[in-house]
């Protein structure tokens, strides 16, 4: 009787909050349907993933934050992620070859249905591709503040997300976009971005919108201090199980502000009718052809590396906006 020996993978999980591992596991042979992706490259979206990593998910919000191919339950053991770029490499004959992205977790292999991948474009490579998350929460943002050609809008939050979405509104008619960070090295990522950048204390003021996105209660407080009179903050970040203390005495009333929020679970309302979130992704991925965006992946490491990269990161983000994972050619 000849045994065949079970193929192995190893992923990423984090054990328990504040400790992370590579297991082996199993992997299955694709079914119908399915195919097998060889990980090149996996994106560590920092704000998010840190908090998962310190086992800060609320328990009200455990099933709404579940990623799509998630593993184990909050706050651990987990395997969490969802920004992967690979190649297809067995299943129908038409992928074969095909370089993918996948909101999947940080995995060397693994198997989908073929309805979970989406092709890269002509122009996107694998490395800048694992973006394409990211840039569909910003992307989600953009519309969900309604931002429209001529507008003055504030960008609060130089992360990943924040500048996506400064990018974004960069590229509307008229727009005049400001990024504001409390970090001055972050001023030659907005110039990349073409984008107009200030420190919180030389932030302009009445502007038309302001998107937040630094995860910290003081620049929402500068996001409602800087909207000019009616106008919308939307609000990108997601805090965990941190409370936010606002001071909403000022002038918060007497300019009728909006404050608003954004998931990118769902799409905009104003697009929902027409648009479904492959839809979405989908031109989130072919939006990623400018090379402008290379900056924002300002660390790498390899895979071996993640659990105390991962740790690092939660300990101090430093410059770090996207970290890129990169794999072993033969895993």
């Amino acid at each position: 009787m000849v045994l065949h020996e079970v193929p192995m993978t190893r992923a990423f999980w984090i054990a328990a909050p504040g400790c992370a591992e590579l297991r082996s596991e199993p992997l299955a042979a694709p079914g119908p349907g399915q195919a097998g992706v060889r990980t090149l490259y996996s994106g560590v979206s920092r704000g998010t993933e840190t908090l998962v990593f310190q086992g800060r998910v609320p328990a009200s919000e455990a099933q709404r934050m579940r990623a799509p191919f998630q593993a184990g339950e909050f706050p651990g053991p987990v395997k969490y992620g969802y920004a992967s770029v690979g190649e297809v490499t067995a299943g129908p004959a038409e992928l074969i070859g095909q370089c993918v992205f996948c909101l999947y977790p940080h995995q060397e292999r693994y198997v989908v249905p073929c309805e979970a991948l989406r092709a890269l474009p002509v122009g996107v490579p694998a490395q800048r591709a694992i973006l394409a998350a990211n840039l569909e929460t910003a992307l989600n943002g953009v519309w969900d503040a309604g931002i429209a050609p001529g507008d003055r809008v504030s960008v609060i939050g130089a992360g990943s997300v924040g500048c996506l979405a400064a990018w974004l509104t960069g590229r509307i008619t008229g727009c005049e976009v400001e990024l504001i960070d409390i970090n001055p090295a972050r001023a030659a990522i907005a110039q990349a971005l073409g984008v107009a950048f200030a420190l919180p204390a030389r932030a302009r003021d009445d502007v038309d919108v302001v998107l937040h996105a630094s995860g910290t209660q003081e620049g929402l407080q500068l996001a409602l201090a800087i909207a000019g009179f009616e106008s919308t903050v939307l609000e990108l970040s997601w805090y965990g199980d941190r409370a936010v203390n606002l001071s909403l005495g000022e002038a918060f009333h007497a300019r009728r502000l909006s404050l608003k929020s954004s998931q990118v679970g769902s799409v905009a309302p104003a697009r929902r009718a027409r648009w479904s979130n492959r839809r979405r992704l989908l031109l989130a991925l072919s939006l990623l052809t400018d090379p402008a965006l290379d900056v924002l992946i300002n660390s790498e490491g390899t895979f071996d590396q993640l659990p105390a990269t991962l740790a690092a990161l939660a300990l101090s983000s430093g410059d770090t906006i996207m970290h890129r994972v990169r794999y072993s050619p033969d895993a």
